[in-house]
């Protein structure tokens, strides 16, 4: 597997969202590796990842590759954080492995019970055709990262750095429909219910998130009362690319406190 392996201190595994490709949230990784260590990667059936994939096992590819990840990064426990629809992946992975899962961090995550809207049907009928129309609906975007930045002048030059590291790491419209398709016939909601980690769920702002609402995130919330939340200012979706040491500063108290309170476990 490619395995993305920098930084050092408290070990982070980041899983990328739906497009799949980690490079699109390399200003996340940068902030993370400035006081964690962090591993991540790009989804499994991504050409440039280098992992196995199994059609047949499907979205249990993702779950397994993350416990590959760790043990190829010689790993035992670790941070486990999802972002959008790699929230699902880490979920999953930490009810599966809890024993690997030092604690569970959900990131504007895609929840359980979801299930695809209008617009995501319209999108799966033709995923190759439409990819025009979809690259054009992302547009939608904008008002979040134009939130997040300093000025108008520094939102649209925020866009188009974002624009031009998705034009360089280009998703595939294929994968993405399927990942979607992948999760349509999964029941996790029985399997999430039990899980005690402790767990962080980090959102946008009601209003700014246009592609997974607040509201279907805050789900987690009600599966896990126990869980904390952080809401990001100034951000939607895209909050841990667009704020990145905003995000640091919102995920770092947390694992510090939970890494402390394994540590005297340990000791004890």
């Amino acid at each position: 597997m490619d395995l993305i392996d920098v930084g050092a201190g408290i070990p982070i595994v980041l899983v990328p969202g739906i497009q799949g490709r980690w490079e699109w949230m390399r200003p996340t990784v940068d902030a993370l590796s400035s006081r964690c260590r962090v591993i991540t990667f790009s989804l499994a059936d991504e050409p440039t990842c280098g992992a196995a994939f199994d059609e047949a096992a499907g979205f249990d590819c993702y779950v397994r590759q993350v416990r590959d990840a760790m043990d190829q990064a010689g790993v035992g426990r670790a941070f486990i954080c999802g972002v959008s629809y790699g929230g699902l992946v880490a979920a999953a992975f930490a009810a599966r492995y809890p024993e690997r899962a030092e604690g569970l961090i959900l990131v504007s995550a895609v929840p359980p019970g979801w299930r695809p809207d209008s617009r995501v049907r319209f999108y799966l009928r033709a995923p190759r055709l439409l990819s025009p129309l979809f690259m054009v609906g992302s547009l939608r975007l904008y008002p979040e990262i134009a939130a997040a930045s300093d000025g108008a002048l520094a939102g649209i030059l925020a866009g188009a750095r974002h624009a031009g590291n998705v034009l360089a790491h280009m998703f595939s419209p294929f994968r993405m429909a399927r990942r979607v398709r992948l999760i349509e016939r999964l029941d996790l909601v029985r399997e999430l219910e039990t899980l005690s980690l402790p767990t962080l769920v980090i959102t946008g702002e009601d209003g700014l998130d246009r592609v997974v609402p607040v509201r279907l995130t805050e789900d987690y919330l009600r599966l896990w009362p126990h869980a904390r939340r952080v809401t990001l200012a100034r951000t939607g979706h895209l909050g841990s690319i667009t704020r990145p040491d905003a995000f640091l500063d919102a995920l770092l108290p947390f694992v510090q406190h939970a890494g402390d309170r394994a540590g005297r476990r340990k000791v004890g």
